[in-house]
C-alpha cells in the first residue's frame, strides 16, 4: 500500500482499527474520498434540518449518480476483467454514506440494491438491456414495491395484490406500503400474485399510470428523510411485455432479498461509525464540573464499547463481502450479520444518546438524535430481528419455527 493511500485511509476511516480498508484498491479509495468530500462539503450543513423537516436534499440522487459508482474506471484499476464493483468497495460505499446519514444510505440502497437487482435478476435479456444501464447511471430512478399494508415478513405467504391476465395485458389490484421513493420513481417494480396460478410476478408500473395513487407516509420517528409511500392500485393495466420475465416464484424474490440483506448489515455498521463520531464530537466540546467530559472514566468506557461494537460489525461485514465476492450468497450469513450488526447498533446509539445527555434529544442540533432514531428502522427492515433469528435457528436445528 502506498504512503499516500495509507495517509488517506487514516484520515478517511480513523475508526477502522483492524485496517480492513487496506484491502481497497487505490482507485476505490479515491472514489470513496470523492464520495466523502461530497457529503461533507455539500450536505453536512443542512442534514439535521432535512431530518427534522422530512425533506430529501436537493441534487442528492443526481450527485451520487455522477460518481458512476457502477462503471467508474477507478473501480476497475487492476481488476480490468471484473464486470461489477468489488464487494469490499460496495461495503465501504454503503458504510461511508450511512456514517454520514442512514436515510441517505437507505434511499440509495433501495434504488441500487432492491430496485436495481429486481430488474437485473428478474428481467429478460432485453429488459436488462433496456433498464439496467439507465438505473446504474441514475438516468432512471426506481424502488421496490413488495411490502403490503397488512403484510410484512409474511409477505411470501400473504401477498394480496393480484394480477389477472386478459390476453396480452394484465390488470392489477391491491396496495403496497413503506415503498421508499415510489412517488419520485420513474419505474416501480410491483409484485403481485397471478390470480390463476397463485404464483408471484413482477410488473413495471409508473406513478402516472391510470389507477395508481401514491401518498407519502407522515409522522415517522425514523428515516425521516426517506419518503416512504403507500401505493394503491385499482385496475392498473400492464402489458405482458412489461412483466419481468424471470420472476415466477417466491424463491426468485428471496434471491433479491438475500442479495441486499448484506447491504443492510453494511448500513448498520456505518451507522455505528456515525454514532461513534457524533459521540466523540460532543464529548470533546462539552464541559461539566469544570473540565471536558471526555476526561471522565464512565464516558470513556461507553466510547470504548461503541468502538468495540463497531469493530465487530466491520469484521463481520468485511467477511460477508469476501464471501459474496466469491459468489457465496448465504442466507444464514447475511441474516446473522444483519441481526447482530443492527442489535449492536441499537445498543450503541443508546450509549451515545446517554453520553450526550439532554442535548442528545435535540435532532436539529446533535447528530446523535438522528442515529438514535434511525437505528430503530435498521433494526426492523430487511427482516426484523426475530425473522432473521428464525432463519438462523432453522439452520441450526433443521426445524422451521416461522409458523
Amino acid at each position: 500500500m502506498t504512503t499516500d493511500k495509507t495517509a488517506v485511509l487514516k484520515q478517511l476511516y480513523p475508526e477502522d482499527i483492524l485496517s480492513i480498508a487496506k484491502g481497497l484498491t487505490d482507485g476505490e479509495v479515491q472514489l470513496l474520498q470523492q464520495l466523502n468530500d461530497l457529503l461533507e462539503s455539500k450536505y453536512r450543513p443542512d442534514i439535521n434540518q432535512h431530518w427534522v423537516d422530512a425533506t430529501v436534499p436537493e441534487d442528492y440522487f443526481k450527485d451520487i449518480g455522477a460518481l458512476q459508482y457502477f462503471t467508474n474506471p477507478l473501480l476497475y484499476q487492476g481488476r480490468e476483467d471484473a464486470k461489477t464493483p468489488s464487494q469490499l468497495f460496495q461495503f465501504f460505499m454503503s458504510y461511508t454514506i450511512a456514517r454520514f446519514d442512514v436515510s441517505l444510505a437507505t434511499l440509495l440502497g433501495v434504488h441500487q440494491g432492491l430496485g436495481h437487482n429486481t430488474f437485473l435478476f428478474g428481467g429478460s435479456p432485453e429488459q436488462v438491456a433496456k433498464y439496467v444501464p439507465k438505473l446504474q447511471s441514475h438516468e432512471l430512478r426506481t424502488c421496490f414495491a413488495l411490502t403490503e399494508p397488512d403484510h410484512g415478513s409474511d409477505v411470501a405467504g400473504g401477498l394480496e395484490t393480484v394480477a389477472e391476465r386478459h390476453g396480452d395485458e394484465w390488470v392489477i389490484n391491491g396496495a403496497k406500503k413503506w415503498i421508499g421513493g415510489a412517488h419520485v420513481s420513474d419505474v416501480i417494480p410491483v409484485f403481485a400474485v397471478n390470480k390463476e396460478t397463485g404464483k408471484p410476478h413482477c410488473f413495471v408500473v409508473t406513478p402516472d399510470q391510470d389507477g395508481v395513487e401514491i401518498d407519502v407516509l407522515q409522522h415517522k420517528i425514523a428515516l425521516r428523510i426517506v419518503p416512504n409511500a403507500e401505493i394503491r392500485l385499482k385496475n392498473v393495466k400492464v402489458k405482458e411485455a412489461d412483466r419481468l420475465q424471470n420472476i415466477t416464484s417466491f424463491k426468485d424474490i428471496a434471491k433479491i432479498l438475500y442479495s441486499t440483506r448484506a447491504g443492510v448489515a453494511y448500513m448498520a455498521t456505518g451507522a455505528l461509525a456515525g454514532t461513534l463520531r457524533a459521540s466523540l464530537n460532543y464529548v470533546k466540546q462539552r464541559k461539566q464540573f469544570g473540565k471536558s467530559i471526555s476526561q471522565y472514566q464512565l464516558i470513556q468506557e461507553k466510547l470504548a464499547m461503541i468502538q468495540g461494537n463497531l469493530t465487530h460489525a466491520m469484521a463481520m461485514s468485511a467477511q460477508l463481502a469476501r464471501m459474496q465476492e466469491n459468489g457465496e450468497y448465504d442466507e444464514v450469513a447475511t441474516s446473522t450479520a444483519k441481526m447482530m450488526n443492527a442489535l449492536r447498533l441499537r445498543e450503541s446509539v443508546a450509549m451515545g444518546r446517554g453520553i450526550t445527555g439532554g442535548n442528545g434529544i435535540l435532532a436539529g442540533e446533535q447528530d446523535i438524535a438522528r442515529f438514535f432514531s434511525d437505528a430503530e428502522a435498521i433494526y426492523t427492515y430487511e427482516g426484523t430481528h426475530e425473522m432473521n433469528a428464525l432463519v438462523i435457528g432453522r439452520a441450526l436445528t433443521g426445524v422451521s419455527a416461522f409458523v
